[in-house]
Parts: C-alpha cells; structure tokens; sequence
C-alpha cells in the first residue's frame, strides 16, 4: 500500500492508504482530525472544507495522491500553540454563528481563506465567498456578521 507524507497542522505526518482514497477520509480515519465532516461527499455542501496552501477546498472528493508538499490546515489547527483560537473562531463564537455545527468547519476555513486573501471583504464578496458552504439552520447573516467581525480585528 503506498505511503504518504502529509504536513497537516504544522506538523508531518505518514499514512499508508490507497491512491485514490480522499483526503477528508485520511484527516477522520487515519489521523483522528473530525473537524472536516462528510456531509454530501460530492463537494457540494462544503462541510469537509481544509485550507490547502492557505485556499480553502474541498476534501471528501480530493484524493490523497494529489496532496503532494502542500500544507493542510483542519480547523483543529487554526488555534495558536497556546491554544488561543483563531479570530475567526472568536468571532463566530462572539457572533452566536453555529446551531447545528454541522456547516460550521465549512463555513469557518472558507472564511479564513477569505480573510487570508481579502483581510477587509466587502458584504457581497463575504457571501461569495460563503457561496459553496450550506447551512440549514438559518445562521447565514450571524456568519456574515462574524466574518465582518474578524474583518475588524485583522
């Protein structure tokens, strides 16, 4: 079975699994890193988004043999060392932007990646996006207001 060295959360790690097995499958099974949901399983709903590089994506279709050198980053890894949570983390926990949580992971790593590109978003770029994460339960404009928030506090 191939190997695979993966640099997730700062740190390397090595698995052995197939080629074509998917990444978010490896984060829950291999390493124990449940942030990332199955939710569809046909990168839809965006409850397994990860940063990749710093770019949110995707990972419960992403095969693992196409990770490469890149880094990876499961919302288990945005807390500081010290354990202080990202701005993001802060904000949506300010902001009361969970209910169910299942969307939550999704919505907080495509936020990030938002901020890490466009620290000062615009409303309409906020919802863009936030355009490939669902949420059911209806906290769409507390997650705005918390991506706002975090905006402020970069």
């Amino acid at each position: 079975m191939p190997q695979y060295i993966l640099h997730i959360n700062g740190s390397q790690k090595t698995v052995e699994t197939e080629d074509d097995t998917p990444l978010l499958y490896v984060l829950r099974d291999n390493l124990e890193l449940n942030g990332p949901k199955f939710g569809c399983g046909l990168s839809q709903c965006g409850a397994c988004m990860v940063l990749i590089d710093g770019v949110a994506t995707t990972s419960c279709m992403r095969p693992i043999s196409s990770i490469g050198e890149s880094k990876i980053t499961t919302i288990e890894g945005l807390a500081s060392e010290n354990g202080k949570l990202h701005v993001v983390q802060e904000a949506f926990i300010e902001e009361q932007a969970a209910q169910c949580g299942y969307c939550l992971n999704g919505m907080v790593m495509a936020s990030v990646s938002l901020l890490n590109d466009n620290p000062k978003p615009t409303d309409q770029e906020i919802r863009s996006a936030l355009q490939l994460n669902l949420c059911r339960c209806s906290t769409h404009s507390r997650i705005i207001k918390a991506v706002q928030t975090a905006s402020k506090k970069l």
